[in-house]
């Protein structure tokens, strides 16, 4: 029977029962057991085989797969006979946290409100409840009373919290008790809901709720046996993190694991082989290429192998429509015009060097750029590409050389950029708002903007966020930026400096000031409780740019009153004024 070339298979058992293509990665379990940490943390970008290998994890462990070596026959594991005594000899949780999102409040907006939050708590504890029927017959023994029943029973979808947090401890103790063996918690993609809860502004309420479901489940667990956890980021011990100081964490840079998760070049090259494309392996290379694991520095996204073989070997860009990129899209759009920059370098095929701190501080994801350098390299999207220093001993001022990762990452990232700003950054140099600004065309930038705002701009976006009370200012003002890196080379585009008595929103100062002029910008949200109209709006954005008197830098350095232009932006949602 041939092997098929079958796409999103993530259920280890589905695999072997169908003959689905495979590489094999069970010598992770090997790897995974015999380093003995108590609770790992695994991090890798997405479609990179996490959630396939925890599954394999659970087929080999669990006692309901007791007596199902057959699933291992021929695998490297299998090849262990002390391993063998391990295949079905635990008690296995296992969980993800995959559709762990989507925070919608009473009115169904999503995360409008602060109580966006509860959404998402909702989807946590249905993900338990399910794990806890599941487990359901074992309370019929005579181990447990009619407590334990009653408490059993309590967990499902509507529990309070301080259940929820607790579920899982709980659920361990009980299955040490009917077994006589702890037990082994797989939790896949932990970090989803916490990405969500950025996008959607309730980073501190979830970071709360998460940290006590993290500590009662993972430290204050004496039924654990092990603890195995994989998501995209690795968060910062500050946030749900801060007590489980016996956690190993296990990133992209990290020698342990690194040939586990991805295919290895000569696994991709094999695979080509003996699927009669060997011809491609040039043109797979150069496509697909680039995600550096450990000392691996040739790691092959197994998603896009498997959908070039499966797809009669045509190149695409298989990886970009696989899972959300809301949190990147929402972080570029908002940023400043020096990441703006950086994006328009790395999509013209250049590199930057910057300082990466492999936890993310999801608080400083808003003002640190190294922060979402960071974001973007534990995606995926970014390689490392040289170092300096290279000696150990300075790690605190390691600076990394950064690169797209490979061409497939190029075409999904041009996409993704020309659909948050609705423009082709591969085409002319000035997009159409660019060029109605310096003809000083207000009736067109209206006409744009509102157009971009109708077509482009979601809910989240325009909602408040995590960290601060003005996320939708800020919303605009990156959007803004995004659309005037164009002209980056005939002015100085700055952002937040002081200038006469407060902090302008954008200025540009052009670099031949008999040419052009200058530019001051003011982002207003209209306030129903300040203003009645959006005119109202703009009329105060014009009064704080005079009152604060923002000029006061350019007339310093020269500039004639008459050759600077002021605009006013006011936003309502999806509306915009610009006057």
């Amino acid at each position: 029977m041939a092997v098929k070339h079958g796409l999103g298979y993530q259920n280890y058992e589905a695999i072997v029962q169908n003959r689905i293509f495979y590489i094999d990665k069970t010598n992770f379990i090997r790897e995974w057991w015999n380093y003995a940490d108590m609770v790992t943390l695994i991090t890798r970008p997405r479609r990179f085989g996490k959630t396939l290998n925890m599954s394999m994890v659970e087929c080999f462990f669990s006692n309901r797969y007791k007596d199902r070596g057959d699933l291992f026959e021929g695998r490297k594991v299998w090849e262990d006979w002390e391993f063998r005594k391990l295949q079905g000899a635990y008690p296995v949780i296992s969980m993800s946290f995959a559709g762990a999102k989507l925070g919608y409040d009473e009115d169904g907006e999503i995360g409008a409100k602060p109580d966006g939050i509860e959404g998402m708590k909702t989807a946590v504890k249905k993900i338990i409840a399910g794990v806890y029927r599941k487990c359901k017959d074992m309370m019929k023994s005579e181990l447990f009373d009619d407590d334990d029943r009653d408490y059993y029973a309590s967990v499902k979808k509507d529990m309070p919290d301080e259940t929820a947090v607790t579920a899982i401890s709980m659920l361990s103790m009980y299955l040490e008790k009917y077994y006589g063996k702890k037990v082994i918690i797989l939790l896949d993609e932990y970090d989803t809901p916490m990405q969500e809860a950025w996008i959607y502004g309730y980073w501190n309420k979830a970071a709360a709720f998460f940290k006590s479901f993290f500590i009662n489940t993972f430290k204050e667990n004496d039924s654990l046996e092990r603890g195995l956890i994989t998501g995209i980021t690795r968060m910062s011990k500050e946030s749900i993190f801060s007590e489980l100081n016996h956690l190993k964490v296990v990133t992209t840079t990290s020698a342990k694991y690194a040939a586990c998760f991805g295919f290895t070049e000569e696994e991709v090259f094999q695979a080509l082989d003996e699927a009669g494309l060997g011809e491609h392996k040039e043109g797979v290379k150069k496509w697909y290429d680039g995600f550096t694991f450990g000392k691996y520095t040739d790691i092959y996204n197994p998603w896009s192998i498997v959908s070039f073989m499966e797809n009669d070997a045509n190149y695409e860009a298989y990886w970009a429509n696989t899972s959300s990129n809301g949190l990147i899209g929402t972080l570029i759009k908002t940023g400043n015009a020096e990441i703006k920059k950086t994006v328009e370098d790395l999509l013209a095929g250049r590199d930057f060097t910057a300082a990466i701190d492999e936890q993310i501080i999801f608080a400083q994801l808003n003002g640190n750029t190294n922060a979402i350098w960071s974001l973007l390299l534990a995606a995926g999207y970014l390689k490392i590409t040289g170092r300096e220093p290279m000696e150990e001993d300075r790690a605190e001022d390691i600076k990394y050389t950064l690169a797209l990762t490979n061409r497939e990452v190029l075409f999904m990232f041009r996409n993704l950029v020309k659909g948050w700003f609705g423009i082709d950054v591969a085409g002319s140099v000035y997009n159409d708002f660019v060029r109605a600004m310096l003809l000083d065309d207000v009736d067109y930038m209206n006409d744009f903007m509102n157009e971009i705002a109708l077509n482009t701009f979601s809910s989240f976006d325009i909602a408040k966020g995590a960290a601060e009370n003005d996320h939708p200012e800020r919303f605009y003002h990156g959007f803004v930026l995004g659309l005037m890196v164009g002209l980056r080379d005939r002015f100085e585009i700055t952002s937040n400096r002081e200038s006469g008595f407060g902090r302008y929103d954008v200025l540009l100062k052009p670099y031949d000031k008999e040419k052009d002029m200058a530019y001051i910008i003011e982002f207003k949200v209209f306030r129903a409780s300040k203003e009645k109209t959006l005119e109202d709006t703009v009329a105060d954005a014009h009064v704080q740019i005079e009152k604060k008197q923002y000029e006061a830098m350019l007339i310093a350095g020269g500039f004639a009153p008459d050759r600077i232009r002021k605009y006013g932006f006011a936003f309502q949602g999806k509306r915009c004024l610009i006057g």
